[in-house]
């Protein structure tokens, strides 16, 4: 019965759930001497699975452009499986939305790098999230408070 009561976090699985990559220009883009505009979007999003199963993803998109045609266009999805049980409910939404996409990132930021690095680019290093102050701007945009700035 002791068991029911105790707070339970437990990583069941990280994988890879979806990546795609497309190069609509290549060869003649590859030619280009000038350097490319990097534009790198993140997202995070939880799903429940089971009772007390949840499934936390992180998304990036890095697309890279010279003037206006597109180099290279990456999408990645990478989540992990997560057993939270017994966890008080004002704690939930600090869990799904920084403590597991601090798990899943740097899994994330690895296969984003190998696959760009395989395309024949150099790779593209995603930069270290607060997944903190991320939440943070995301709950006081859902409130209508002015959010505060983020600098990476």
């Amino acid at each position: 019965m002791a068991d029911q009561e105790n707070p339970v976090f437990q990583i069941q699985r990280v994988y890879l759930k979806d990546m795609s990559l497309e190069q609509p220009n290549s060869p003649g883009i590859l030619l280009e001497q000038e350097q490319p505009n990097v534009d790198i979007q993140l997202g995070v999003e939880a799903t429940p699975v089971a009772e007390g199963v949840f499934e936390v993803a992180v998304t990036a998109t890095v697309q890279t452009k010279i003037k206006d045609k597109t180099v290279f266009l990456v999408e990645a999805k990478q989540a992990g499986i997560f057993e939270i049980r017994n966890i008080p409910e004002d704690q939930m939404g600090p869990i799904m939305g920084i403590a597991c996409p601090q798990i899943v990132y740097p899994y994330l930021r690895g296969n984003v790098a190998d696959i760009i690095n395989r395309a024949g680019f150099p790779p593209v290093h995603l930069a270290e999230i607060n997944f903190q102050a991320m939440y943070e701007q995301q709950q006081a945009q859902a409130a209508g408070q002015p959010s505060p700035i983020i600098t990476q």
